[in-house]
């Protein structure tokens, strides 16, 4: 369930409960029977004892989930040695193997299980390259990594990996993902699609619906307990700032985390409150350094407030166990894409000799704003004074109409929206010349315009018009500039507007969702889209297209970069094309597009082949950083390859900058990396698809079900449907998903119903594939434990020559997580009572569909008077293996261990002698306590849950 019920029960103890309970205990509170999911100590909440969160077992309480205060609540726990055997009189003992099936799905791997246990049990070809984060994530004291990876490589696919991994071990039951609202929907579809993790979208309408569905003050991040948001949305702090405060999460994920990196700012705010609230923290970002060491290490600081001593100094491998970076030439990645990724082609100048009512404006420009002598003549030139006939300059290599836009912007700051007197009198000059520059720009009609003819010819060459499936992007900076070309180039094709979309960002969020997401679409009729800015961040566009034209050229390079790789990206089946337009003029003096943009071009192209990422080339980090160094050269005199050639001399010379330029390569140089470890995840049936077709019909016997050519279609019960009121209500509409559920345990099939979902009016698929993370196999999961009654387990009749009770042994950390998990089989009672493997004896014993059962057990008090014994056997074996797991953690935790006293010690020798900081000691102490007590918490503690599963008798 997705809601949350706090239940205190008054019971006037004064003792609380001494010891936490292991997630899958059982426990009694009123009478109502509930399982745990974790436990922890109940200091947040200003109460003794601990802290159990269940979800509810009994028929009254089932799909509930709780809150239980043990100093409060009369909680008793269901003990190993009261268990009562019942025979299972099932067909082929299915109610036992389902049962057994259920718990090994439903408990976590242990703390110490490191290896990937779910690498290909999802929707996404296997890349090694893009499970290495997940390997990183698993390997550190907490999942917090930064994925650095260049755009394309599918940072997305590589978090949707570490979050089953999460989801799998018990840590990822609650999950936040933040992200630009343009790809909300882009990035909530792909979770579904590939991994079967469903995602509630709060955009506007998702946050209408919110406020219509819970009650009025509640907090909406505890009522869905899986949830995308914008960035935009949550950095409202006032809105929002009081349920964030209040709510834990096990994950939370942050896209295109370099916005957060400016302290101070609400996305910051957002970002240091969200962390200190989680346990898991992924940080995504093609692009998270600004080229300032001090906000590169806050950033960093997000994931490891202990990993970085003195922010001013610090290298790559200090924070190598928290980020990972790959770029297109990295040998694992290239290997691995073969032919499956084409090499992008040549970026391709289109020269567009400037018409004569261009060279009109180019000569007005030149002649009154490039000039050395301010246009006021007055002693005082401020930067903004100087950068403005930039600003020009660059608003026409867009467009005449940018240009009459930016016109009109100035002179209403000069005098105002009403156009009256000029605020400032000494501006007359620069007012009139901006009248003169208005008219002469007015006087570029459409067909004047020689970038837009060269636009019309690029596409026709190109393919596109009436009847073609060719599609194109074209961006450019300028809205002005989109808006009249969608209203102008389409009809000299032969087209309709209908044939174009417009992104831009004055769109409402959930209008630019739906305009990504259409152009996805095969049966799109939309052929040109037509784009700013907005859509070079972390936007899909390559499902459908292979072109890209730059209308106009941002004057950064990281830019460029960012805008090519919307269809330079995994999954491109064809080579993808660039061309820009490089408008020219002859007019003496002119600043064209040779000056600036087809410079930036060739660079940037030249710089993605030799390294495959710009940033380490040129030592800038961000688009904005980029432009505003080259201003300033442009301002002091400098061309533009002088002005390249400097920074990349600087990025050579300086001690500094070239040590970030190690986070901008591949973060691990290998080329002979170890493939990553695979955990063995014990089952008892042979697949998903096994377990869900023999248990479904055991937990719904009334349900028709209907499977056939590998597709299984049935109306899902009221409580599965309610499990999926999570994704748009337009998916679960169109496709009848609460109707009719239709789900695929076929791979093969499975991708052919997604591709084939872009054919059609969603790109959501009608069959989604049935991973071990898909609601109906949790649905079924749950189900199934609950079947027995508390302290039941049944008795099973195989193939062997002596009884053997079947007992799951747990120990957990104060976080609630298992730490020590075991399998264990006990025979040889009473008198000599060995523990062996579980799964060697259910092996041996011929545990399977193939069995027969015959009948009753006969009578099973002699069995009865073993259970004491067993559980004592099993109690007395898990705690010899407590040993050997808390060996591990201890081994686990000696480099974070390491690292904090490095920390402690580098920060305060950083102090000084100078005593008085003492704000900086007191933090540097704050986290060395912090760090200590979560290493402390990871530890095992408390009693064990130990519990017989069943007893195999012989036949």
């Amino acid at each position: 369930m997705d809601s949350e019920v706090v239940v205190v029960v008054e019971t006037g103890q004064d003792n609380p409960q001494a010891d936490p309970y292991a997630p899958g205990a059982r426990i009694e509170v009123r009478d109502t029977e509930w399982m745990v999911r974790t436990c922890t100590r109940a200091h947040d909440f200003d109460e003794d004892g601990w802290v159990i969160r269940a979800s509810g077992v009994s028929e009254l309480v089932r799909e509930e989930d709780a809150v239980f205060f043990t100093g409060i609540d009369e909680v008793r726990p269901l003990r190993p040695e009261d268990t009562r055997l019942v025979p299972d009189l099932s067909d082929r003992f299915t109610t036992s193997r389902l049962f057994l099936e259920s718990v090994l799905r439903r408990t976590p791997l242990p703390q110490t299980e490191r290896r990937l246990a779910m690498s290909d049990a999802f929707l996404l070809d296997r890349k090694v390259y893009q499970q290495r984060p997940a390997e990183l994530a698993l390997r550190g004291l907490r999942p917090r990594i930064l994925i650095a990876d260049v755009v394309g490589l599918g940072k997305t696919l590589e978090i949707g990996l570490i979050l089953a991994e999460l989801i799998r071990r018990g840590r990822g039951e609650r999950i936040l993902v933040v992200t630009p609202q343009q790809v909300l929907e882009q990035f909530q579809r792909e979770l579904w699609t590939r991994f079967a993790i469903p995602l509630v979208r709060l955009d506007s309408v998702g946050l209408e619906r919110v406020q219509r569905e819970i009650p009025a003050g509640r907090n909406p991040f505890l009522y869905f307990k899986r949830a995308i948001i914008s960035v935009d949305t949550l950095k409202n702090q006032g809105k929002y700032g009081q349920h964030l405060r209040n709510t834990s999460w096990d994950a939370v994920v942050i896209d295109e985390s370099h916005n957060l990196i400016n302290q101070g700012n609400l996305r910051n705010k957002l970002a240091r409150l969200l962390a200190r609230h989680t346990d898991a923290l992924l940080l995504a970002s093609a692009t998270p350094h600004n080229g300032d060491t001090r906000s590169f290490a806050e950033l960093i600081r997000l994931l490891d407030p202990a990993a970085i001593a003195d922010p001013d100094r610090y290298s790559p491998p200090d924070i190598s166990h928290l980020y990972i970076r790959r770029t297109k030439a990295n040998d694992e990645v290239r290997d691995q894409m073969g032919e499956e990724w084409p090499e992008r082609g040549p970026s391709r100048p289109v020269n567009c000799a400037a018409s004569d009512a261009e060279e009109r404006v180019f000569a007005e420009l030149a002649g009154t704003w490039l000039g050395a002598a301010p246009l006021d003549g007055g002693p005082v030139v401020t930067k903004e004074r100087r950068l403005f006939p930039y600003t020009l300059v660059k608003a026409f290599l867009s467009s005449h109409k940018a240009l009459e836009t930016t016109v009109e912007a100035r002179l209403t700051a000069l005098t105002g929206p009403d156009g009256g007197t000029l605020k400032d009198p000494a501006r007359h000059k620069e007012h009139a010349a901006l009248l003169r520059l208005k008219e002469t720009a007015k006087g570029v009609g459409d067909d004047d315009s020689a970038k837009r003819a060269a636009l019309i010819a690029k596409l026709r060459e190109i393919g596109v018009g009436p009847r073609s499936p060719e599609r194109v992007v074209v961006f450019s900076e300028s809205r002005p500039t989109l808006k009249w070309l969608r209203a102008t180039v389409p009809g000299a094709l032969g087209m309709t507007e209908a044939e174009t979309a417009l992104l831009h960002g004055e769109l409402p969020d959930t209008m630019q969702q739906q305009v990504l997401a259409d152009f996805e679409l095969a049966d799109s009729k939309v052929r040109i889209f037509f784009t700013s800015d907005i859509a070079s961040e972390g936007v899909n566009l390559h499902q459908q297209c292979h072109q890209l034209i730059h209308y106009d050229l941002p004057w950064s390079m990281i830019r460029i970069e960012q805008r090519n790789g919307r269809i330079d990206r995994y999954g491109q089946e064809h080579q993808p094309q660039f061309s820009a337009l490089v408008l020219t003029s002859e007019t003496e003096g002119a600043f064209d597009d040779r000056t600036v943009a087809e410079k930036l071009l060739e660079r940037e192209d030249a710089a993605h082949r030799s390294i495959g990422s710009v940033e380490a080339v040129i030592g800038e980090y961000t688009a904005k950083s980029e432009e505003d160094r080259l201003l300033r050269d442009l301002l002091a005199g400098r061309t533009v390859e002088e002005s390249v050639a400097s920074a990349e001399a600087a990025e050579e010379a300086a001690v500094e900058v070239a040590s970030m330029a190690g986070f901008f390569g591949d973060s691990d140089p290998q080329d002979d990396l170890p493939e990553p470890e695979y955990a063995p995840v014990p089952r008892l049936f042979s697949s998903t698809e096994e377990f869900v077709l023999t248990g479904l019909p055991v937990v719904a016997p009334e349900t028709e079900v209907n499977f056939e050519d590998g597709m299984l279609a049935f109306a899902p019960p009221e409580d599965l449907a309610h499990r999926f009121k999570a994704l748009p209500a337009s998916y679960l509409k169109e496709r009848a998903v609460t109707a009719r559920l239709k789900v695929t345990f076929d791979r093969h099939l499975a991708a052919e119903k997604r591709d084939e979902a872009r054919t059609t009016r969603s790109a959501w698929p009608e069959i989604g594939y049935a991973s071990d993370l898909h609601p109906l196999v949790e649905w079924l999961v749950d189900k199934l434990q609950v079947r027995l009654h508390r302290s039941q387990a049944p008795v099973i009749r195989a193939d062997v020559p002596s009884p053997v009770f079947l007992v799951q042994g747990v120990y957990s950390n104060e976080l609630g997580q298992p730490t020590v998990v075991e399998w264990m089989a006990v025979t040889g009672l009473p008198d000599a009572p060995r523990v062996g493997d579980m799964f060697e004896v259910v092996r041996a014993a011929g545990i399977g569909p193939g069995m027969i059962n015959t009948g009753a057990p006969g009578d099973l008090a002699a069995l009865q008077e073993l259970v004491g014994p067993a559980v004592d056997a099993a109690r007395v074996h898990l705690d010899a293996q407590r040993a050997v797991y808390d060996a591990q953690i201890e081994r686990d935790l000696r480099a974070p261990e390491e690292r904090l006293a490095d920390f402690e010690q580098m920060a305060l020798d950083g102090l000084g002698e100078d005593w008085r900081r003492a704000n900086r000691r007191g933090e540097v102490d704050a986290t060395v306590a912090e760090q200590q007590q979560l290493m402390r918490k990871m530890r095992t503690m408390g009693e064990p849950l130990l519990r017989i599963l069943a007893v195999v008798k012989g036949a």
